[in-house]
């Protein structure tokens, strides 16, 4: 069925809230990498969603923190361009009952915007009385006249989402061709997904200092891929741990990464992965600009 009209969608909301796995249930596959740590999306992800008439494309932002770094600098600079030039804001927020302050500065955003506005509150299965939900919608009312409030759990397709954002859509020529699910090259995807091994496996700070770039990305005659990674941290000693005891650790980091890559790219897949220190990377705009978080 031919895309004759569009609608671009900001999804926004404090780190871990829950955006990308929305995005990733919306698309209907895996295209932002998804862990329970906060700041795991760096950059701007677009998640293209093709439903009867109408094309969606969802821009799954990094999550509104308060930097820390050069790199949380520019993740908090790429959510805020994020807000303008799209057709609606989508406001994912946690079943809570009062408005924090990083809802409360995505709100003024929003407000400075003039974009219709709705409310997402997420992990709804988590609340266990109904007063409890119409505790959350009251706070946020007041705090806001949003379009519309939705409540959802991102683990289960939502139509009233899509049917709400549909109302957004105008009449335009389709932006990506059928089958096209992200606008991120597959180099990248891939190596988003050794990024989240990273972050799942190991504790605490040591993944948040982490990059990967894909060195090497060649398609063989037999379909085969192979992939060269390379994990940089910030000091030697998390050099140790992400190795870990006989190399089990990056083996480990590796076989899953393997196997989402291969669900990914439909084909086998041989990926080396190496480690090395690069000292304060978080902090130099030329690395930063290296692992391809460079200005959009």
């Amino acid at each position: 069925m031919n895309k004759t009209k569009t609608a671009m969608i900001t999804v926004c909301g404090r780190p871990n809230v829950g955006k990308s796995s929305l995005t990733n249930a919306l698309v209907g596959e895996k295209i932002a990498i998804v862990s329970n740590k906060p700041q795991t999306t760096r950059n701007r992800i677009y998640g293209v969603v093709n439903r009867g008439d109408t094309q969606y494309v969802l821009l799954d932002t990094p999550g509104f923190h308060k930097a820390r770094n050069r790199l949380g600098d520019y993740m908090v600079k790429v959510t805020r361009e994020s807000i303008a030039d799209v057709d609606a804001v989508l406001l994912l927020v946690e079943p809570v009952a009062h408005v924090g302050i990083p809802e409360a500065e995505l709100i003024e955003k929003i407000k400075a915007s003039h974009l219709p506005a709705i409310l997402c509150i997420n992990k709804i299965d988590t609340v266990e009385k109904k007063d409890d939900l119409l505790a959350v919608i009251a706070a946020y009312s007041e705090a806001y006249a949003f379009d519309a409030i939705i409540p959802i759990s991102a683990r289960t397709h939502e139509d009233d989402l899509m049917n709400e954002l549909g109302k957004y859509a105008s009449e335009g020529p389709q932006l990506f061709p059928d089958g096209m699910t992200t606008d991120q090259p597959d180099r990248q995807v891939v190596g988003e997904i050794v990024r989240e091994k990273l972050l799942r496996n190991l504790d605490k700070e040591i993944p948040h200092g982490t990059a990967v770039e894909i060195t090497r990305f060649i398609e063989r005659d037999d379909e085969v891929i192979e992939v060269d990674a390379t994990i940089y941290c910030e000091k030697a000693s998390h050099k140790g741990i992400i190795i870990g005891k006989n190399g089990a650790m990056l083996k480990k980091i590796s076989t899953e990464a393997r196997q989402d890559i291969e669900r990914f790219m439909g084909t086998k897949v041989y990926l080396e992965t190496w480690v090395k220190v690069k000292e304060n990377w978080r902090d130099n705009m030329n690395y930063i600009r290296s692992f391809g978080y460079d200005e959009q």
